[in-house]
Formats: structure tokens, C-alpha cells, sequence
């Protein structure tokens, strides 16, 4: 019984999980079969969240590494685990945690150490760790191929990209921790006066002259939500911003393990959205 259970427990990791300590702090790697050339995801926890919790609730490094990324699960500070996203949150932004120089030195050793490809780095996130992904996206345009974010809205108001960043968010609308429509939610957790996905939306659509906007409904599971996919695309058709908006939907992961408990939707899953976004922005 015991050999079937540590068989089960190898089977489920990747083949290359490492834990790579870094000064006082630390990623995770999820490496595909072959490491050199690959390019690079970033994922950041939410806020109570760890690198280890982040990559067994969301999945994402089985689909991921069989299309041939690195996923890369930076940690966070403090005891419940946060990222200091300028206005959000928790130890990490009062103690002003440099969580951008992090980002930086994690994304240097991990291209260094297994040879990654430093021209093709995606980043992805959840609440939290979506604030800081957008942000780190919008500080450090040219070492960004695209972000995705999940559940959490960059500083819109007082943060703009410095240059063109192709951008997915997802969100859900009955979102009580960081509401769709911005402002303090019901269940958050901080003080924080949270930027509505709108806001998110013009600020990574500013720095585009002109893009074409279209839209559609995605609507397969009985499950009482739909999903409406809005997106602007440039002269060639590649879309560089899309908003993924969850019609009734929580703060979620979409098909994660716990998110339908946290009011995720059937009709998409976060994982499968986000690696056809980075695909599109080879």
C-alpha cells in the first residue's frame, strides 16, 4: 500500500520539479523534457498562497511542460505568503518588499542555470499574484512576451505600462474579494480600493494606436454562468489585449480544484486559457 501510494505521489509530480534557493528566497521550476531553449512562465500565488500550493491547485505545469514551457513558482514573503504590488498586499507592501528585483534576479538564474530562452517569458498569476504579474508586466515591458492575470486587478489608477504588453484577464463578476468593478470587496482581506478590470483594460489598450474589438459568447456548461470573450486585435488579426469575463463567477481559478467552491466556471479553465493566449505571442 505504501509503494502504491509514493508511486502515485512521483506520478503526479513532474519530472523536473526543483526547489531553487535564491539569497533568503526561493522559486520552484517545473521543467519540460527538454529544458535548453525552453520558454518561461512565470506563476505567482495568490496572497496565503505558496509556490508548492500554486502549482498543485492550478495544474498548470502538466499542460504547460507538455507543450514545452518551464514553469517557474517564485514564493513569496512574509507568513501568509504575499507579493507587494504597489497597493496590494498584505507584509509584502508594508514592509515594501522589492518583489520587482526579485522577479528580475528569479527570471536571470533560471535562464542561466537551465538554459532557458530569456526572449520568450510569459507571466500568470491569481489575485495577489495577478496585481503583481500585471505590474511587473507593465514596469518591464521588454522582458515580457505576454501576462495573464486571474482574480486580480493591477494598480490602474496610479500605475501605466511603459510600453506595449499583449494582455489576458480573467475575472468573474461576483468577484467579493477583488470586485469586477473595483473598490474594497465584501471578503477582502486588505484595505485596499481595488482598480476595476476596466481600468486594467484601457491602461494595457493605451499604448496601441488602434485595435479592432470584437466579441463573443462561450456558453457549454449548465452550470447557471457565461463567459464573454472580448477581444482588440491588430492589422494582422493577433489579439493583444482579452478580457475574459465570467458572468456570475467568484474568485476563482477556473478549473482548478477549489474553484467550485469559490464559484469558478465549467465553460473554461484558466490553464487551457492562458497557454492559447502565450501561443498566440511566440
Amino acid at each position: 500500500m505504501l509503494r502504491l501510494v509514493l508511486a502515485l505521489i512521483l506520478f503526479a509530480l513532474p519530472v523536473g520539479a526543483e526547489t531553487i534557493r535564491l539569497g533568503d528566497r526561493s522559486y520552484r521550476i517545473d521543467l519540460p523534457a527538454r529544458a535548453a531553449g525552453a520558454p518561461v512562465i512565470l506563476a505567482l500565488h495568490g496572497g496565503g498562497g505558496s509556490a508548492d500550493q500554486f502549482a498543485r491547485s492550478s495544474g498548470l505545469s502538466r499542460p504547460a511542460n507538455a507543450q514545452g514551457y518551464a514553469v517557474i513558482y517564485p514564493e513569496g514573503t512574509g507568513r501568509a505568503g504575499t507579493w507587494n504590488g504597489g497597493y496590494c498586499c498584505g507584509s509584502a507592501q508594508r514592509n515594501r518588499v522589492d518583489d520587482m528585483a526579485f522577479l528580475d534576479a528569479v527570471i536571470a538564474d533560471a535562464v542561466a542555470r537551465f538554459r532557458l530562452n530569456p526572449a520568450r517569458v510569459y507571466l500568470t498569476g491569481m489575485s495577489n499574484g495577478s496585481i503583481m504579474a500585471e505590474t511587473y508586466a507593465a514596469l518591464r515591458p521588454g522582458k515580457v512576451r505576454a501576462v495573464a492575470g486571474v482574480a486580480g486587478t493591477m494598480d490602474a489608477r496610479r500605475l501605466r505600462p511603459k510600453g506595449k504588453v499583449p494582455l489576458l484577464h480573467i475575472h468573474g463578476t461576483a468577484d467579493e474579494m477583488v470586485p469586477y468593478a473595483g473598490g474594497r470587496g465584501a471578503t477582502s482581506l486588505t484595505r485596499t480600493d481595488f482598480a476595476s478590470v476596466a481600468a486594467v483594460e484601457a491602461a494595457f489598450l493605451a499604448p496601441y494606436p488602434m485595435l479592432a474589438r470584437t466579441e463573443r459568447v462561450i456558453d457549454r456548461a449548465a452550470d447557471g454562468m457565461r463567459v464573454i470573450e472580448r477581444n482588440y486585435a491588430n492589422g494582422r488579426g493577433v489579439t493583444q489585449v482579452r478580457i475574459l469575463t465570467v458572468e456570475g463567477g467568484g474568485h476563482a481559478w477556473p478549473g482548478s480544484r477549489r474553484a467550485p467552491r469559490q464559484g469558478g466556471t465549467r465553460d473554461i479553465t484558466a490553464n487551457a486559457e492562458v497557454l492559447r493566449f502565450f501561443a498566440e505571442h511566440p
